[in-house]
């Protein structure tokens, strides 16, 4: 197994993880309500050890995404960009988890400003770096096949990323969660196909 595939097979189980204990968080934690909490306030009080170890591995697999997907194209279809954008998710996700957040019936504190600029970086990082990787598969003989719906997956998510920061008449907790899930969609396709390598279907000439 080369090394790309080993990345995206540990990318896969870290975003595994993650969807796992989100997924949890949400029946463990009852006395939150899904539709209106962020998933910020997942991390602090019971079970956020588990939440958090959800966020370090989709950090790690953020990273390790970013560099399979830079190691697996051709040389001149590389760019440095999508891979250091990973890579600044990833960091910022992290930094997500350990700075707490501020709750709704607490004053404003450090931690929380550095977990609320974190959080939002990892947002625009992921979805930036989604959207440049998509663009540079078109110019791959091996992987141009998947270039449309990567893209176009891509570009949705950016474009939804922003209105859910604008429209503030969205249920704050229902709008992150389902951005979140299409986000993931997306890496999950791209860690899979990594792993198991561009299909004969998809080469170009």
């Amino acid at each position: 197994m080369n090394t790309p595939r080993i990345a995206a097979a540990i990318a896969l189980a870290g975003m595994l993880v993650f969807l796992a204990t989100g997924i949890a968080a949400q029946g463990l934690r009852p006395e939150l309500d899904w539709t209106r909490v962020p998933n910020s306030y997942y991390l602090i009080g019971p079970w956020g050890g588990m939440v958090r170890t959800g966020y370090y591995a989709m950090a790690l697999a953020l990273i390790l995404l970013g560099v399979g997907a830079y190691r697996t194209l051709s040389p001149a279809t590389r760019s440095a960009a999508p891979l250091l954008l990973f890579v600044a998710g990833g960091i910022a996700l992290a930094v997500t988890a350990l700075a707490h957040t501020d709750t709704w019936n607490r004053p404003p504190t450090l931690h929380g400003y550095v977990h609320g600029v974190a959080a939002q970086a990892a947002f625009l990082c992921t979805a930036t770096a989604m959207l440049l990787q998509s663009w540079r598969l078109r110019g791959d003989a091996h992987w141009r096949g998947w270039f449309r719906p990567a893209f176009a997956w891509a570009a949705m998510c950016f474009v939804l990323l922003w209105v859910q920061a604008f429209w503030r008449a969205l249920p704050r907790g229902l709008s992150q969660k389902l951005l979140i899930l299409l986000i993931l969609a997306w890496l999950l396709a791209a860690a899979w196909r990594l792993l198991r390598g561009p299909g004969r279907d998809e080469a170009g000439p």
